[in-house]
């Protein structure tokens, strides 16, 4: 069986990433403590944690850029310690920063990458065109890259990493720094990515970035996996979502507070100004028992919205400290050095 068979097969078998038991340390820095890590075929997983949390070095581990100093991953079943350059055949990874040559135009830099992957000088020429246009970056083909913004340089590093079509593809970081508009458009990148077969690995440190993109996130801190699921199952694991009421008439506020109790059997937060009412709503199903009593009241509501609890709300009932924050005040990343020597 082919390469290219045998991964097709592992692809509608399961599993794009098995990791168990991943260690990697640096002199006394425990990068990575133990991870286990399993993400399905055809799926966005991200990989949520600060600065320091073991994210960038557990990629590099997957990715065959770092061995692990204990613990065992598989890639489509492959070994990435065992067999290496099968793995490399799987994957495309994407740094947190712009692995091109910016003396040279952005085909140029495709073209290069290209014919070092093996393609024909004609296949090359293809390629880069064909990447360029779905990046949104053929009218800058020609331009230095030294003239291009933030965002178009994440582009063009992410469209390198494509050239070969991985099965799978890691993602570190991919949107740092970028302003909001193109944040977005990598975000539609990456979902058509997904919706023509490949599998993402993201990690971030945006709490919007994981809501937005993953289909399960694993939440990284010192080193350790300390929670992993779907968004909302991470989020139901905080708290219910809340039930937020507007009445049109403030002198309403106190019935609708003992319908609340009545009808939901809880107590409501109240803020008489905005004519606001906040309350936990444990069974969705009971609303609707609710705005009946209301209507039958004879209460108008001028707004009604159920929010659920926040990312940021997860991470900081798990760790105990935002995601934003360094708790080990400094990378996880090794320096040349080390990852030379590891």
């Amino acid at each position: 069986m082919s390469l290219i068979q045998e991964t097709e097969r592992l692809q509608h078998s399961g599993w794009a990433v098995e990791a168990q038991g991943l260690v990697k340390q640096f002199g006394d820095n425990r990068a990575v403590d133990g991870v286990d890590m399993k993400v399905r075929t055809g799926t966005i997983y991200g990989v949520l944690g600060p600065n320091g949390a073991g994210k960038t070095t557990t990629i590099r581990m997957l990715a065959t850029l770092l061995r692990p100093d204990a613990g065992t991953a598989r890639i489509f079943g492959h070994d990435v310690v065992r067999e290496p350059q099968v793995v490399r055949q799987l994957i495309g990874v994407t740094g947190q920063y712009a692995s091109v040559d910016e003396t040279l135009s952005a085909t140029e830099n495709l073209v290069i990458f290209s014919r070092l992957l093996g393609l024909g000088r004609a296949e090359a020429k293809r390629k880069a065109a064909e990447l360029l246009e779905e990046f949104g970056l053929t009218e800058a083909a020609k331009r230095p890259l030294k003239k291009f913004s933030g965002g178009m340089r994440r582009r063009l590093d992410l469209a390198a990493s494509l050239i070969a079509q991985p099965p799978l593809i890691f993602l570190d970081e991919p949107t740092t720094g970028l302003d909001p508009r193109t944040r977005s458009q990598m975000w539609d990148t990456i979902r058509r990515l997904v919706k023509t077969g490949s599998t993402v690995l993201l990690t971030t440190q945006y709490l919007d970035e994981a809501d937005q993109l993953a289909d399960r996130v694993a939440v990284i801190d010192h080193g350790r996996v300390v929670a992993e699921g779907t968004v909302d199952e991470l989020k139901m694991s905080v708290g219910t979502s809340s039930l937020q009421l507007r009445v049109r008439q403030n002198e309403h506020i106190p019935q609708v507070c003992q319908t609340l109790e009545r009808v939901l059997g809880v107590s409501a937060i109240v803020s008489p100004e905005a004519g606001k009412i906040t309350a936990p709503m444990a069974n969705a199903d009971r609303v609707t028992d609710l705005l009946v009593a209301l209507r039958e009241a004879g209460i108008g509501l001028a707004e009604m919205s159920v929010q659920k609890p926040t990312l940021d709300e997860v991470f900081l009932t798990i760790t105990g400290h935002g995601v934003a924050d360094d708790p080990a005040g400094k990378s996880d990343d090794p320096t040349h050095e080390e990852a030379m020597q590891a």
